[in-house]
């Protein structure tokens, strides 16, 4: 498990991040419904030629769950002020799902500089948000109450469903354990329940080819966002570059984490 000892006070809530290793700066940007401990498994690997920042989102993992705004409307916003806080000026980094989107409203929405970017199945193309996520945004209340072994079912099939491979009880009680207990189940619901195309389509229309190397890697077999999604994103992005992961699905993470470790250290620091 990665260790996330300290904390950074954001617009009065609490973030939980962490840091190993020494060399060039790499930011490590989780997305939904995970934490950190994504990369629990790829950190240590990185950190043997990067030094390597994480730190778990606003609403998610060991950070505060307040009943507020957690939207990708202001996760960027977070993310800018992380890097000010370590006085990182053009860091390296590496996102997954809505970390993707994070990442690229910090960069096309606010100018935030990076020296390289690695993207593994974000969200970043429109339309986005799956039938189940469109039913919680209309009966968020009636999901929040729940009866406790009714949600923990649901976290479970729901997360379980990310990885083209079973995921071990290990793995799932990792990302599925915030989001137990009154607190997490609310937060659970409410942080899809703030999920919204327009965050994607406002920074989708800026998108171009950026002027720092980048790269984005897809599981094949991705269950949430299609691979036809990666490849419009590369022609984007990269001129069409995309690094496709046989027998990996949302959570290349689980499924082939080796995969990310090479698209991160394949080039020079």
């Amino acid at each position: 498990m990665l260790e996330l000892t300290n904390r950074f006070t954001f617009e009065g809530s609490r973030i939980a991040w962490g840091v190993l290793g020494d060399g060039p700066a790499l930011v490590l940007v989780h997305g939904t419904p995970f934490s950190s401990q994504i990369w629990r498994r790829i950190a240590p690997w990185l950190a043997r030629r990067r030094r390597v920042f994480f730190y778990d989102l606003l609403g998610y993992g060991q950070s505060d769950m307040p009943d507020s705004d957690v939207s990708l409307g202001m996760q960027n916003r977070l993310l800018g002020a992380m890097l000010r806080e370590w006085g990182l000026e053009r860091p390296q980094i590496l996102a997954h799902d809505f970390g993707g989107a994070t990442a690229l409203r910090a960069h096309f929405l606010d100018d935030v500089a990076f020296s390289r970017l690695t993207l593994v199945d974000p969200v970043a193309i429109a339309p986005q948000g799956s039938p189940f996520v469109r039913h919680v945004g209309h009966h968020e209340a009636a999901f929040a109450e729940l009866p406790a072994y009714a949600h923990r079912a649901l976290v479970s099939a729901y997360i379980g469903n990310a990885a083209a491979q079973p995921l071990s009880e290990e793995a799932l009680s990792i990302y599925r354990d915030p989001w137990l207990g009154d607190i997490g189940q609310r937060a659970f619901y409410r942080q899809i329940a703030q999920m919204s195309q327009r965050y994607i389509e406002e920074v989708e229309a800026r998108y171009r080819r950026p002027d720092f190397p980048t790269r984005i890697v897809w599981g094949e077999d991705d269950a949430w966002i299609p691979i036809a999604q990666g490849r419009k994103l590369a022609d984007r992005l990269t001129d069409g570059a995309l690094i496709r992961v046989p027998r990996a699905g949302h959570l290349v993470q689980e499924d082939a984490p080796e995969a990310i470790v090479a698209a991160v250290l394949d080039d020079p620091a």
